[in-house]
């Protein structure tokens, strides 16, 4: 085994670091182990100016990130089209950058639609109110303006509501049971026949046995949301086919409404409402479909529609399959 001492320490005149090893090995109170420690030392201390000047690049990014917020989510690296390694860094860092200005975007754009929605009937119940105040009301009138509030106060608690389920679904879920899909949307039809006989409109089913993990009161809202959709924009003497089964795990088609096949996809961003006939003239916050795709993300499923273009739509959610089913 070579000794320590054939080759010169780092940094000193061969000579020189040559013979202060031999002595330190010739030093009978030295032990070998201390002359290998200090040895390591000086060339670890050796190293690190090479090690600070290799990192020099990536430390050279820390201020371009640390000057990114959202007064300008649009900076970009940009380092060009190489294959090191700091190339590959700038541009996963600028794709990360991507999926955060778009999400900012959405959250910015979703907070405007929603105090517009809260202002518009805020505003309605604040005029009312000072009508009211401005004159004497005859019975009649008092009974009017009762019904006009409490309709105003009903769409803020719809929206206020729709709001919480979607931010809870965004959020994810906090446990995952074995649920029987079949049976929490026979459940769901069950409750909306008689409105949907009410407006002439037939429902049919077909449920088979389908298991999903998730959570019970997130599903059913997702059931409900599409069902009440699909009996909202619907014709009279319409129907709606309600399916349960492997794959897709859900689909809800109904009669009614010409949808143009490029519109169907703007359907499920929040606030978005069609303006066509329907057959439930209640009015809505505009979620209902944005919740439901929210619920299906957090199942880790999909949800998709489809329109031929005349005469419904077609709401397809699928969901990973269970083990055991």
């Amino acid at each position: 085994m070579p000794s320590p001492c054939s080759e010169p320490l780092l940094g000193s005149p061969g000579g020189d670091s040559s013979y202060l090893c031999t002595q330190l090995f010739r030093h009978p109170s030295i032990p070998i182990a201390l002359v290998r420690l200090l040895f390591l030392l000086l060339l670890v201390a050796a190293c690190i100016p090479l090690v600070r000047w290799c990192l020099r690049p990536v430390r050279d990014l820390a201020p371009l990130i640390s000057d990114v917020g959202p007064q300008n989510l649009g900076h970009r690296l940009r380092p060009g089209p190489g294959k090191d390694e700091l190339a590959l860094l700038g541009r996963a860092i600028d794709e990360m950058m991507d999926r955060i200005a778009v999400g900012y975007e959405a959250q910015r754009r979703f907070a405007a639609d929603a105090s517009h929605e809260l202002r518009t009937p805020l505003a309605v119940q604040r005029t009312l109110i000072e009508v009211s105040m401005a004159q004497t009301l005859s019975a009649d009138q008092l009974e009017l303006l009762t019904a006009q509030l409490l309709q105003t106060n009903e769409r803020n608690e719809r929206l206020i509501e729709g709001l919480l389920v979607l931010s809870e679904s965004d959020r994810g879920l906090m446990s995952r049971t074995r649920l029987r899909l079949d049976e929490i949307t026979a459940a769901v039809v069950d409750a909306h026949r008689k409105r949907a006989a009410e407006a002439g409109i037939t429902i049919t089913t077909h449920l088979s046995p389908r298991l999903v993990l998730g959570e019970q009161v997130l599903l059913e809202r997702l059931v409900s949301n599409l069902v009440q959709n699909a009996v909202k924009y619907n014709r009279e003497e319409g129907t709606i086919d309600v399916r349960v089964g492997d794959a897709p795990a859900l689909t809800i088609a109904n009669t009614g409404d010409d949808i143009p096949p490029d519109e169907v996809s703007a359907l499920f961003e929040p606030f978005r409402r069609r303006t066509a006939a329907r057959i439930d003239h209640s009015g809505g916050a505009g979620l209902g479909l944005a919740i439901a795709r929210s619920i299906t993300r957090a199942h880790d499923g999909t949800i998709a529609a489809s329109s031929t273009g005349q005469d419904g739509l077609r709401v397809e959610v699928s969901f990973p399959a269970v083990a055991g089913q």
